[in-house]
């Protein structure tokens, strides 16, 4: 296995000179990652992963949903096992470099191949007849005090990565990395409090006990529910959040009289709401967070359209957040236009919209962030983090919203060791977005080498006020 230096740049020769230039001006620039997934226990712990498969594989959607789509059974890679053997797990990996042609032409393949052969040394292409001695391989060199977490932190030049936290998280092992005198890095947490704003969920009355019990608030009454809000925002803040995320069915908001959304609130918590009126409080509670965003300054994120637990055997085997999410069209334009008529243009208010809708791109996101102060779109994650799929995104959104009003690459993932390769990608695509618009003279050579720094720190930085 062999990586091309100009992995990804445009074939053209004339056009591949100018993107491998802007390339090497951002490829050793440092990874800002504002959301992602990795557990803040590794960092404040300094593990040492224990084996290659429940580093690679068995926490890595991307990677299992595609052998399960062949018939491999989750179980198999470790999905939810309490008692995976070692066994179990070089067979798991075995699995994965039999099956190596199914992710022709994916990311997947991409993040493996760099991650294989720069942070671990392979030369060898996966295969059933080299499965063991890559596993061998990448085994002994985890447990050695380079591989720690702490360690490939530095290694991967990580200047500050994001956690994604219950609000009713203590964050003491964030606490654990501000008070540790040897961590010189930046691990933040994320407020994420999707399961407080959906009254219609079976556990949102648990959940609200819960958020009560935390903040100190009376949450048996709406302005209640709101000031436990204000209080776990607060608590985030002061743990160094500056991000807030949010993922429900649709982007819907709206903003409802005190009266009502207290009417509906108090038959939520009865358990008399309907679904109609949990859904209206659901987008007023959403709301709600982008007036909390004005006051207290954090950045808040929205990802709604997919279809959670979308298999219920999967769900009943193995739980929630398998792999089995499916994404589903999404409306923005009119959904948003209740929260953005009054915040959308507030001095204090980021907005970052992510969508895994391409068609919204040109039609819907591009033209409200090309308009609203607040608005930034988010680049392509989860199902459309792919090469095309960034490179049409570039192609969409760059005619309405330019190259600032984007929100920097997201890795979204709890794959620790593909985030270099993730980066890298996208860097590498921005280069040779920016180098065919050198080439068509829209740009000259110097104001792409801006753009692209732009892109890769500036970007990031400001959106998530880093």
């Amino acid at each position: 296995m062999e990586l091309h230096p100009d992995r990804l740049l445009p074939p053209d020769p004339g056009v591949r000179d100018i993107a491998r230039r802007l390339y090497q001006s951002v490829q050793d620039l440092p990874i800002i990652s504002p959301h992602g997934h990795v557990p803040p226990q590794w960092m404040a712990d300094d593990i040492n992963f224990e084996d290659p498969t429940s580093l690679l594989i068995t926490p890595d959607h991307y990677v299992n949903r595609l052998m399960h789509a062949h018939g491999v059974e989750l179980s198999t890679l470790g999905v939810n096992q309490k008692d995976f053997t070692a066994d179990q797990k070089r067979e798991a990996f075995r699995t994965l470099c039999s099956m190596w042609p199914i992710y022709r032409g994916t990311p997947v393949k991409y993040w493996f191949e760099h991650t294989f052969s720069e942070v671990f040394g392979i030369t060898q292409v996966p295969s059933a007849a080299t499965a063991d001695a890559i596993y061998d391989q990448i085994d002994a060199a985890i447990k050695t005090p380079e591989f720690s977490v702490r360690s490939l932190y530095r290694k991967f030049n990580i200047e500050v990565m994001a956690t994604t936290d219950d609000p009713c998280d203590d964050l003491h092992w964030h606490q654990q990395l501000i008070d540790d005198p040897t961590w010189d890095g930046r691990v933040l947490p994320a407020f994420r409090p999707d399961k407080y704003l959906e009254p219609a969920r079976p556990d949102w009355n648990e959940s609200t006990d819960r958020l009560a019990e935390v903040s100190g608030e009376d949450t048996s009454t709406w302005q209640g529910w709101v000031a436990a809000m204000e209080n776990r925002r607060a608590y985030f803040k002061a743990h160094g959040a500056t991000s807030t995320d949010h993922s429900h069915s649709d982007a819907g908001t709206e903003v409802l009289p005190v009266t009502e959304a207290e009417r509906i609130y108090l038959a939520a918590r009865a358990g008399t709401a309907s679904v109609e009126e949990c859904t209206a409080l659901r987008r007023h509670m959403v709301t709600e967070q982008a007036r909390m965003a004005c006051d207290d300054g954090l950045t808040m994120t929205i990802h709604p359209a997919v279809v959670r637990n979308h298999d219920p055997e999967a769900f009943e085997s193995y739980g929630a957040d398998v792999g089995a999410d499916i994404p589903h069209a999404v409306e923005f334009s009119r959904a948003l236009q209740p929260m953005l008529s009054r915040y959308g243009n507030h001095p204090n208010f980021t907005f970052v919209a992510f969508t895994m809708d391409e068609t919204v791109y040109n039609r819907e996101l591009g033209p409200l962030a090309g308009y609203y102060r607040s608005v930034y779109v988010g680049a392509p994650w989860w199902f459309i983090d792919a090469p095309e799929s960034i490179s049409r995104f570039r192609d969409n959104v760059t005619t309405s919203a330019g190259l600032l009003k984007t929100s920097g690459f997201i890795d979204d993932t709890r794959a620790f060791c593909s985030i270099p390769a993730r980066h890298d990608m996208s860097r590498r695509l921005d280069a040779g977005f920016l180098a065919n618009l050198v080439a068509v003279h829209r740009l000259t050579e110097d104001e792409a080498v801006e753009g692209i720094h732009d892109l890769v720190v500036t970007c990031p930085r400001k959106a998530f006020k880093l």
